[in-house]
């Protein structure tokens, strides 16, 4: 299977070479990376054989290069990482066979893109607001425990499960659950005083690593002391978003997070650019039919990373525009999606002619 290195060594199956990402949209700014984007086709003995290969990229992933039939078949889609590639503006191709003039951008374009750039931005949005959350409920170091999400009745209302220990001297080693039929999460507490005999009660919850809380035997005719409820899918809930904020934390660009905390919003800027950029884009297709990769709208969109706008204002503007682009591809004339068969036979043509050259 021919990898990255590989396909550095033979470019002879490179078929399109081109920079990327910000700088081809014409949104680089003092310290953006170079990225780059490309298309290659298979050696033949290895389409033929088990070691086919998609796509290949070097370790830093700033450089991506997909396999002919993987590129024809994401643009069938009307993938917009693939479409961009396709429309990418002459200064930026650093090579293009001959072959990839049969690719026209105009015979894939269709109203898919409404879905699928605008799907895009969704899902930048969706991540503007996760870090929006992280930043302003930050979880902390003090991961909270099964007793932090136990309630005691108390007084015609509720108090935590810790509280109503500290308040009544005991420790919830010498505690004991039985469950409460037909009560989801609702036991019926006791404690070891009460017990008689060689009776144990094995405590609330095992141990600061417990996920849930434990049972005990309790003989029958013994008054419960009071009523506990554990709120066990509040706890999961919380467990998750904890080990996500964990791995968020962990992974997060340093230098981006900084500059997010230094334009005081509280939102990932960068995502919330690239939200307007591709939906900009949706309505440049269904209205142009075409795909601009180099923005001229880059004043507002850098306004936009440099945190110039509130979040809700921004959330509002997606809104809107949202709208306004389902109501240009309800009366476009792009068609429902692309010629499938049409995009085969254009693959097959550009095998033939590049295997039969050799």
């Amino acid at each position: 299977m021919i990898t990255f290195n590989e396909l550095k060594r033979q470019q002879q199956y490179l078929l399109l070479d081109c920079i990327s990402g910000s700088t081809a949209y014409n949104l680089n700014v003092q310290g953006s990376d170079i990225d780059k984007k490309g298309v290659f086709i298979l050696p033949q003995h290895q389409l033929y054989g088990f070691g086919t290969c998609d796509q290949v990229a070097n370790e830093s992933n700033d450089e991506v290069y997909f396999e002919i039939g993987r590129f024809i078949d994401l643009l069938t889609k009307n993938n917009p990482n693939i479409l961009e590639l396709l429309s990418t503006p002459e200064q930026f191709i650093k090579y293009c066979h001959p072959l990839m003039n049969l690719i026209r951008p105009e015979d894939f374009l269709s109203k898919l893109c409404l879905d699928t750039f605008a799907g895009y931005a969704q899902t930048q949005v969706k991540k503007a607001r996760g870090l929006n959350k992280k930043i302003n409920k930050p979880l902390g170091d003090d991961r909270k425990t099964v007793p932090d999400f136990c309630y005691v009745i108390h007084n015609n209302g509720s108090v935590t499960l810790q509280q109503w220990l500290n308040e009544n001297q005991l420790q919830q080693q010498e505690c004991g659950l039985m469950a409460l039929d037909h009560f989801r999460g609702t036991y019926l507490l006791y404690h070891q005083k009460q017990m008689s005999g060689d009776s144990r009660l094995r405590g609330i919850f095992s141990g600061p690593d417990a996920d849930d809380v434990q049972l005990s035997q309790v003989p029958k005719g013994v008054e419960y002391m009071a009523v506990l409820n554990f709120n066990k899918d509040g706890y999961s809930v919380y467990c998750r978003e904890y080990r996500e904020y964990k791995e968020w934390e962990a992974k997060r660009n340093q230098i981006r997070y900084q500059n997010t905390l230094s334009h005081g919003k509280n939102y990932d800027a960068k995502n919330m650019m690239h939200t307007f950029r591709l939906l900009n884009m949706a309505e440049e297709v269904a209205v142009h039919e075409r795909v601009m990769v180099h923005r001229h709208d880059r004043e507002f969109l850098l306004s936009i990373r440099n945190g110039e706008f509130e979040f809700d204002d921004l959330m509002k503007m997606v809104e809107e525009k949202m709208e306004h682009i389902k109501e240009l591809y309800a009366a476009s004339a792009l068609p429902d999606k692309p010629d499938v068969q049409k995009a085969e036979n254009l693959l097959v043509q550009i095998r033939e002619r590049f295997y039969g050259d050799k």
